[in-house]
Protein backbone atom coordinates (compact mmCIF):
# COMPACT_ATOMS: atom_id res chain seq x y z
CA UNK A 1 0.00 0.00 0.00
CA UNK A 2 1.35 3.28 -0.79
CA UNK A 3 1.59 6.53 1.14
CA UNK A 4 1.33 9.99 0.13
CA UNK A 5 3.83 12.58 -1.61
CA UNK A 6 5.93 14.27 0.78
CA UNK A 7 6.35 18.32 1.03
CA UNK A 8 9.67 19.70 1.19
CA UNK A 9 11.20 20.48 4.44
CA UNK A 10 13.44 23.45 4.80
CA UNK A 11 16.75 23.45 6.43
CA UNK A 12 17.60 25.51 9.14
CA UNK A 13 20.57 27.01 10.39
CA UNK A 14 22.21 25.54 12.77
CA UNK A 15 20.87 22.77 14.73
CA UNK A 16 17.25 21.78 16.69
CA UNK A 17 16.97 19.96 20.19
CA UNK A 18 16.40 16.63 21.48
CA UNK A 19 12.80 16.04 22.20
CA UNK A 20 11.30 15.95 25.69
CA UNK A 21 7.61 14.23 25.71
CA UNK A 22 5.27 12.83 27.62
CA UNK A 23 5.04 9.00 28.51
CA UNK A 24 2.30 7.47 29.09
CA UNK A 25 3.61 4.02 30.50
CA UNK A 26 6.12 5.88 33.02
CA UNK A 27 3.51 9.29 33.70
CA UNK A 28 6.47 11.47 33.09
CA UNK A 29 8.02 13.38 30.94
CA UNK A 30 11.59 11.88 29.14
CA UNK A 31 13.79 12.95 26.88
CA UNK A 32 14.35 10.94 23.63
CA UNK A 33 17.86 10.94 22.30
CA UNK A 34 17.43 8.23 19.54
CA UNK A 35 20.62 7.12 16.95
CA UNK A 36 21.11 8.64 13.57
CA UNK A 37 17.12 6.99 12.62
CA UNK A 38 14.46 7.77 15.06
CA UNK A 39 11.71 5.09 15.40
CA UNK A 40 7.92 5.76 15.29
CA UNK A 41 4.95 3.50 14.65
CA UNK A 42 1.70 5.64 14.64
CA UNK A 43 -1.83 3.55 14.47
CA UNK A 44 -3.27 4.16 11.20
CA UNK A 45 -7.46 4.89 10.48
CA UNK A 46 -10.14 2.47 9.71
CA UNK A 47 -10.91 3.34 6.75
CA UNK A 48 -14.94 3.37 6.99
CA UNK A 49 -15.33 6.88 7.09
CA UNK A 50 -13.37 10.04 6.06
CA UNK A 51 -10.94 12.37 7.56
CA UNK A 52 -12.27 14.06 10.71
CA UNK A 53 -10.97 16.89 12.71
CA UNK A 54 -9.94 14.37 15.51
CA UNK A 55 -8.15 12.12 13.10
CA UNK A 56 -6.25 15.24 12.11
CA UNK A 57 -5.04 16.54 15.41
CA UNK A 58 -4.05 12.94 16.33
CA UNK A 59 -1.85 12.94 13.12
CA UNK A 60 -0.45 16.75 13.08
CA UNK A 61 1.12 16.25 16.87
CA UNK A 62 3.34 12.68 14.83
CA UNK A 63 4.29 14.90 12.16
CA UNK A 64 5.25 17.63 14.67
CA UNK A 65 7.34 14.98 16.33
CA UNK A 66 9.05 13.97 12.73
CA UNK A 67 10.05 17.91 12.05
CA UNK A 68 11.73 18.30 15.11
CA UNK A 69 13.92 15.08 14.95
CA UNK A 70 14.51 16.17 11.34
CA UNK A 71 15.77 19.57 12.67
CA UNK A 72 17.90 17.32 15.03
CA UNK A 73 19.32 15.96 11.63
CA UNK A 74 18.32 12.77 11.89
CA UNK A 75 16.62 10.39 9.84
CA UNK A 76 13.26 9.34 9.85
CA UNK A 77 11.86 5.44 10.55
CA UNK A 78 8.35 5.85 10.73
CA UNK A 79 5.17 2.90 9.92
CA UNK A 80 1.98 3.52 9.91
CA UNK A 81 -0.69 0.74 9.48
CA UNK A 82 -4.25 0.72 7.80
CA UNK A 83 -6.88 -1.30 9.60
CA UNK A 84 -8.58 -2.52 6.36
CA UNK A 85 -10.45 -5.13 7.65
CA UNK A 86 -12.69 -5.16 10.65
CA UNK A 87 -15.96 -4.91 12.03
CA UNK A 88 -16.93 -1.28 12.47
CA UNK A 89 -15.37 -1.51 8.84
CA UNK A 90 -17.81 -4.69 7.78
CA UNK A 91 -20.99 -3.39 9.99
CA UNK A 92 -20.79 -0.03 7.80
CA UNK A 93 -20.03 -1.43 4.23
CA UNK A 94 -23.36 -3.95 5.04
CA UNK A 95 -25.30 -1.21 6.36
CA UNK A 96 -24.76 1.41 3.40
CA UNK A 97 -24.79 -1.69 0.88
CA UNK A 98 -21.18 -1.51 -0.15
CA UNK A 99 -18.31 -3.79 -1.32
CA UNK A 100 -16.45 -3.50 2.18
CA UNK A 101 -13.20 -3.85 0.27
CA UNK A 102 -14.17 -0.96 -2.55
CA UNK A 103 -15.01 1.21 0.73
CA UNK A 104 -11.72 0.64 2.63
CA UNK A 105 -10.05 1.93 -0.74
CA UNK A 106 -11.68 4.69 -1.07
CA UNK A 107 -11.51 6.55 2.08
CA UNK A 108 -8.05 5.60 2.41
CA UNK A 109 -7.92 7.33 -0.90
CA UNK A 110 -9.39 10.08 0.72
CA UNK A 111 -7.28 9.90 3.80
CA UNK A 112 -4.07 10.30 1.17
CA UNK A 113 -5.60 13.37 -0.31
CA UNK A 114 -6.25 15.21 3.54
CA UNK A 115 -2.72 14.52 4.50
CA UNK A 116 -1.25 15.97 1.20
CA UNK A 117 -2.92 18.92 1.80
CA UNK A 118 -2.52 19.40 5.30
CA UNK A 119 1.14 18.63 4.97
CA UNK A 120 1.50 15.62 6.90
CA UNK A 121 5.19 13.97 6.21
CA UNK A 122 4.17 10.71 4.87
CA UNK A 123 5.11 7.06 6.85
CA UNK A 124 7.61 5.13 4.73
CA UNK A 125 5.84 1.95 5.29
CA UNK A 126 2.13 2.32 5.16
CA UNK A 127 0.90 -1.09 5.78
CA UNK A 128 -2.57 -2.61 5.10
CA UNK A 129 -3.83 -4.94 7.82
CA UNK A 130 -4.60 -7.26 4.75
CA UNK A 131 -1.29 -7.27 3.51
CA UNK A 132 0.52 -8.09 6.69
CA UNK A 133 -1.99 -11.25 7.39
CA UNK A 134 1.13 -13.61 5.73
CA UNK A 135 3.49 -11.85 8.95
CA UNK A 136 0.92 -11.95 11.05
CA UNK A 137 -0.17 -15.91 10.92
CA UNK A 138 3.25 -16.99 12.08
CA UNK A 139 3.29 -14.95 14.94
CA UNK A 140 -0.42 -16.32 16.75
CA UNK A 141 1.32 -19.69 16.40
CA UNK A 142 4.38 -19.33 17.93
CA UNK A 143 2.07 -17.31 21.06
CA UNK A 144 -0.07 -20.44 20.93
CA UNK A 145 3.06 -22.93 20.51
CA UNK A 146 4.66 -20.88 23.64
CA UNK A 147 1.45 -21.51 25.90
CA UNK A 148 0.87 -17.43 25.61
CA UNK A 149 -2.30 -18.22 23.94
CA UNK A 150 -4.98 -20.60 23.41
CA UNK A 151 -8.01 -21.65 21.27
CA UNK A 152 -12.16 -21.02 22.24
CA UNK A 153 -14.11 -22.43 19.60
CA UNK A 154 -11.74 -22.20 16.98
CA UNK A 155 -10.80 -18.42 17.86
CA UNK A 156 -7.25 -17.72 19.53
CA UNK A 157 -6.87 -15.64 22.08
CA UNK A 158 -3.54 -14.40 24.20
CA UNK A 159 -3.78 -14.73 27.38
CA UNK A 160 -2.09 -11.24 29.41
CA UNK A 161 -1.00 -13.32 32.06
CA UNK A 162 1.77 -14.49 29.53
CA UNK A 163 3.23 -11.36 30.10
CA UNK A 164 4.65 -10.16 33.58
CA UNK A 165 4.12 -6.31 32.30
CA UNK A 166 1.02 -6.64 31.34
CA UNK A 167 -0.63 -3.26 32.42
CA UNK A 168 2.08 -1.02 32.52
CA UNK A 169 1.08 0.77 29.61
CA UNK A 170 -1.77 2.36 30.57
CA UNK A 171 -1.46 2.04 34.45
CA UNK A 172 -5.32 0.57 34.84
CA UNK A 173 -6.72 -1.64 37.38
CA UNK A 174 -8.58 -4.62 36.72
CA UNK A 175 -12.24 -2.57 37.06
CA UNK A 176 -11.02 -0.06 34.33
CA UNK A 177 -10.19 -1.93 31.95
CA UNK A 178 -12.84 -4.41 31.65
CA UNK A 179 -14.86 -1.18 31.02
CA UNK A 180 -12.72 -0.07 28.53
CA UNK A 181 -12.66 -3.30 27.35
CA UNK A 182 -16.42 -4.02 26.59
CA UNK A 183 -16.59 -0.36 25.07
CA UNK A 184 -13.17 -0.43 22.94
CA UNK A 185 -14.06 -3.48 20.89
CA UNK A 186 -13.06 -6.48 23.04
CA UNK A 187 -15.36 -9.13 24.79
CA UNK A 188 -14.32 -9.42 28.30
CA UNK A 189 -18.03 -11.69 29.06
CA UNK A 190 -17.46 -14.29 26.87
CA UNK A 191 -17.63 -17.26 29.00
CA UNK A 192 -14.37 -19.67 28.54
CA UNK A 193 -11.83 -17.06 28.45
CA UNK A 194 -8.80 -17.40 31.01
CA UNK A 195 -9.06 -14.03 31.92
CA UNK A 196 -11.93 -11.26 30.86
CA UNK A 197 -9.00 -8.95 29.79
CA UNK A 198 -7.70 -11.67 26.78
CA UNK A 199 -8.09 -10.57 23.58
CA UNK A 200 -8.54 -12.22 20.55
CA UNK A 201 -5.95 -12.89 18.34
CA UNK A 202 -7.24 -14.77 15.38
CA UNK A 203 -10.87 -14.95 14.92
CA UNK A 204 -12.38 -18.05 12.62
CA UNK A 205 -14.13 -18.17 9.69
CA UNK A 206 -17.83 -16.56 10.02
CA UNK A 207 -20.58 -16.79 7.29
CA UNK A 208 -20.73 -13.65 5.18
CA UNK A 209 -17.84 -12.21 6.34
CA UNK A 210 -14.02 -12.54 5.09
CA UNK A 211 -11.82 -14.86 5.74
CA UNK A 212 -8.08 -15.95 4.56
CA UNK A 213 -6.25 -19.23 5.02
CA UNK A 214 -4.31 -19.26 8.41
CA UNK A 215 -2.44 -22.11 8.31
CA UNK A 216 -2.94 -24.45 11.23
CA UNK A 217 -5.00 -21.52 12.68
CA UNK A 218 -7.87 -22.55 10.37
CA UNK A 219 -9.26 -19.89 8.00
CA UNK A 220 -10.39 -16.15 9.86
CA UNK A 221 -8.84 -13.10 10.13
CA UNK A 222 -6.83 -11.02 12.73
CA UNK A 223 -7.65 -9.62 15.84
CA UNK A 224 -6.89 -5.84 15.84
CA UNK A 225 -3.63 -5.99 18.43
CA UNK A 226 -1.68 -8.51 16.51
CA UNK A 227 -2.34 -6.58 13.14
CA UNK A 228 0.01 -3.60 14.79
CA UNK A 229 2.16 -5.91 16.45
CA UNK A 230 3.02 -7.93 13.37
CA UNK A 231 4.08 -4.65 11.42
CA UNK A 232 5.93 -3.08 13.92
CA UNK A 233 8.38 -5.82 14.75
CA UNK A 234 8.49 -6.98 10.80
CA UNK A 235 9.87 -2.88 10.48
CA UNK A 236 10.98 -1.38 13.57
CA UNK A 237 12.04 -4.23 15.48
CA UNK A 238 11.62 -4.47 19.81
CA UNK A 239 12.50 -1.20 21.17
CA UNK A 240 11.43 1.60 18.92
CA UNK A 241 11.31 5.23 20.04
CA UNK A 242 7.50 5.73 19.56
CA UNK A 243 4.55 4.02 19.64
CA UNK A 244 1.76 6.89 19.09
CA UNK A 245 -2.26 7.55 18.64
CA UNK A 246 -4.91 9.00 19.71
CA UNK A 247 -5.58 8.54 23.95
CA UNK A 248 -8.43 6.30 23.56
CA UNK A 249 -4.95 3.57 22.26
CA UNK A 250 -3.49 3.46 25.12
CA UNK A 251 -6.13 0.63 26.20
CA UNK A 252 -6.96 -1.50 25.26
CA UNK A 253 -4.96 -1.06 21.96
CA UNK A 254 -1.17 -0.33 22.85
CA UNK A 255 -1.53 -1.89 26.25
CA UNK A 256 -2.48 -5.27 24.58
CA UNK A 257 0.14 -5.03 21.63
CA UNK A 258 3.15 -4.32 23.99
CA UNK A 259 2.65 -7.45 25.68
CA UNK A 260 1.85 -8.93 22.52
CA UNK A 261 4.97 -8.36 21.34
CA UNK A 262 7.09 -8.74 25.04
CA UNK A 263 5.66 -12.25 24.93
CA UNK A 264 6.97 -12.81 21.86
CA UNK A 265 10.16 -11.25 21.76
CA UNK A 266 10.78 -11.58 25.64
CA UNK A 267 12.07 -8.06 25.52
CA UNK A 268 10.93 -5.14 27.45
CA UNK A 269 9.47 -2.74 26.51
CA UNK A 270 8.18 -2.55 22.67
CA UNK A 271 8.43 1.11 23.03
CA UNK A 272 10.65 3.76 24.82
CA UNK A 273 7.95 6.18 24.87
CA UNK A 274 4.52 5.83 24.61
CA UNK A 275 2.66 9.13 23.60
CA UNK A 276 -1.08 9.71 23.01
CA UNK A 277 -2.73 12.86 21.48
CA UNK A 278 -6.12 14.09 23.07
CA UNK A 279 -9.55 14.10 21.98
CA UNK A 280 -11.88 16.71 20.02
CA UNK A 281 -14.96 17.39 20.60
CA UNK A 282 -18.05 18.81 18.93
CA UNK A 283 -21.12 20.21 21.08
CA UNK A 284 -19.78 19.15 24.12
CA UNK A 285 -18.88 15.16 23.13
CA UNK A 286 -16.23 13.93 21.95
CA UNK A 287 -16.14 13.53 17.80
CA UNK A 288 -16.67 10.10 17.21
CA UNK A 289 -17.90 8.15 13.66
CA UNK A 290 -20.48 6.18 16.68
CA UNK A 291 -22.25 9.02 17.71
CA UNK A 292 -21.70 11.63 14.17
CA UNK A 293 -20.54 14.65 15.76
CA UNK A 294 -17.72 14.82 13.13
CA UNK A 295 -16.43 17.57 11.05
CA UNK A 296 -14.79 16.12 8.12
CA UNK A 297 -11.43 17.80 6.90
CA UNK A 298 -12.38 17.10 2.96
CA UNK A 299 -15.42 18.76 3.78
CA UNK A 300 -13.65 21.92 5.11
CA UNK A 301 -11.52 22.09 2.08
CA UNK A 302 -14.17 21.66 -0.18
CA UNK A 303 -15.52 24.84 1.61
CA UNK A 304 -12.79 26.57 0.69
CA UNK A 305 -11.23 26.73 3.98
CA UNK A 306 -7.02 26.73 3.35
CA UNK A 307 -5.23 23.76 4.86
CA UNK A 308 -3.06 25.83 6.12
CA UNK A 309 -5.52 27.26 8.53
CA UNK A 310 -6.65 24.15 9.56
CA UNK A 311 -3.43 23.33 10.56
CA UNK A 312 -3.22 26.52 12.49
CA UNK A 313 -6.05 25.44 14.31
CA UNK A 314 -5.06 22.05 15.59
CA UNK A 315 -1.49 23.80 16.55
CA UNK A 316 -3.34 26.43 18.54
CA UNK A 317 -4.37 23.23 21.18
CA UNK A 318 -1.41 21.33 23.14
CA UNK A 319 -1.49 18.04 21.25
CA UNK A 320 -2.07 16.26 24.91
CA UNK A 321 -5.60 18.23 25.55
CA UNK A 322 -8.87 17.66 25.23
CA UNK A 323 -10.52 20.39 23.59
CA UNK A 324 -13.51 21.26 21.20
CA UNK A 325 -14.17 22.41 17.49
CA UNK A 326 -15.97 25.62 16.96
CA UNK A 327 -15.84 27.89 14.48
CA UNK A 328 -13.74 30.65 16.36
CA UNK A 329 -11.12 28.03 16.72
CA UNK A 330 -11.48 28.16 12.85
CA UNK A 331 -12.06 31.88 11.97
CA UNK A 332 -8.88 32.57 15.25
CA UNK A 333 -7.13 30.10 12.48
CA UNK A 334 -7.85 32.09 9.10
CA UNK A 335 -7.12 35.41 10.84
CA UNK A 336 -3.62 34.31 12.63
CA UNK A 337 -2.98 33.01 9.02
CA UNK A 338 -3.90 36.51 7.19
CA UNK A 339 -1.49 38.07 9.72
CA UNK A 340 1.91 35.82 9.26
CA UNK A 341 1.23 36.20 5.53
CA UNK A 342 0.91 40.19 5.32
CA UNK A 343 3.94 39.93 7.75
CA UNK A 344 6.41 37.55 5.75
CA UNK A 345 4.95 39.36 2.40
CA UNK A 346 7.17 42.36 3.64
CA UNK A 347 10.88 42.55 1.73
CA UNK A 348 12.33 43.13 4.58
CA UNK A 349 11.69 43.25 8.45
CA UNK A 350 12.56 42.57 12.11
CA UNK A 351 15.34 40.07 12.85
CA UNK A 352 14.49 36.84 13.12
CA UNK A 353 16.84 34.72 14.38
CA UNK A 354 16.12 34.31 18.18
CA UNK A 355 12.35 33.27 16.74
CA UNK A 356 14.01 30.46 15.16
CA UNK A 357 15.30 29.41 18.75
CA UNK A 358 12.47 30.05 20.31
CA UNK A 359 9.97 27.60 18.23
CA UNK A 360 12.69 25.01 18.74
CA UNK A 361 12.68 25.59 22.35
CA UNK A 362 8.86 25.21 22.34
CA UNK A 363 8.38 21.76 20.33
CA UNK A 364 10.95 20.53 21.94
CA UNK A 365 9.65 20.70 25.45
CA UNK A 366 6.50 18.14 24.57
CA UNK A 367 5.71 19.47 21.49
CA UNK A 368 4.05 22.48 23.06
CA UNK A 369 3.02 24.08 19.32
CA UNK A 370 0.81 27.01 21.17
CA UNK A 371 3.93 28.25 22.87
CA UNK A 372 5.39 28.01 19.08
CA UNK A 373 2.88 30.13 17.83
CA UNK A 374 2.91 32.68 20.54
CA UNK A 375 6.34 33.42 19.42
CA UNK A 376 5.67 33.40 16.53
CA UNK A 377 2.86 35.64 16.92
CA UNK A 378 5.02 38.48 18.57
CA UNK A 379 7.81 38.58 16.15
CA UNK A 380 4.33 39.14 13.42
CA UNK A 381 3.36 41.86 15.63
CA UNK A 382 6.77 43.90 15.49
CA UNK A 383 7.22 42.61 12.15
CA UNK A 384 3.51 44.95 10.94
CA UNK A 385 4.36 47.76 13.10
CA UNK A 386 8.32 48.37 12.55
CA UNK A 387 10.55 49.68 9.83
CA UNK A 388 13.36 47.50 10.30
CA UNK A 389 15.44 46.72 6.99
CA UNK A 390 16.63 42.79 7.73
CA UNK A 391 15.96 41.62 4.44
CA UNK A 392 16.57 38.03 5.36
CA UNK A 393 14.03 38.09 8.12
CA UNK A 394 10.90 37.41 6.07
CA UNK A 395 12.00 34.64 4.35
CA UNK A 396 13.66 32.91 7.83
CA UNK A 397 10.18 33.32 9.36
CA UNK A 398 8.31 31.79 6.28
CA UNK A 399 10.91 28.42 6.28
CA UNK A 400 10.91 28.14 10.06
CA UNK A 401 6.89 28.28 9.97
CA UNK A 402 7.33 25.96 7.68
CA UNK A 403 10.19 22.97 8.68
CA UNK A 404 8.88 23.28 12.17
CA UNK A 405 5.05 23.72 12.33
CA UNK A 406 4.39 22.65 8.11
CA UNK A 407 2.42 25.49 7.74
CA UNK A 408 3.20 26.81 4.18
CA UNK A 409 3.20 30.70 3.98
Amino acid sequence: MHAWPASEVPALPGKGRDLEIHDTATQGTITLAPGPVARIYVCGITPYDATHIGHAATYNAFDLVQRVWLDTKRQIHYVQNVTDVDDPLLERALRDGHDWTELAERETALFREDMTALRMLPPQHYIGAVEAIPGIVPLVERLRDAGAAYELDGDVYFSVESDPHFGQVSNLDAEAMRLLSAERGGDPDRPGKKNPLDPMLWMAARPGEPSWDGGSLGRGRPGWHIECVAIALDHLGMGFDIQGGGSDLAFPHHEMGASHAQALTGEFPMAKAYVHAGMVALNGEKMSKSKGNLVFVSALRRAGVDPAAIRLALLSHHYRADWEWTDEVLAEAVARLERWRAAVSRPDGVPADALVEEVREALSRDLDAPAALAAVDRWVDLQLASDEDDESAPGLVSRTVDALLGVAL
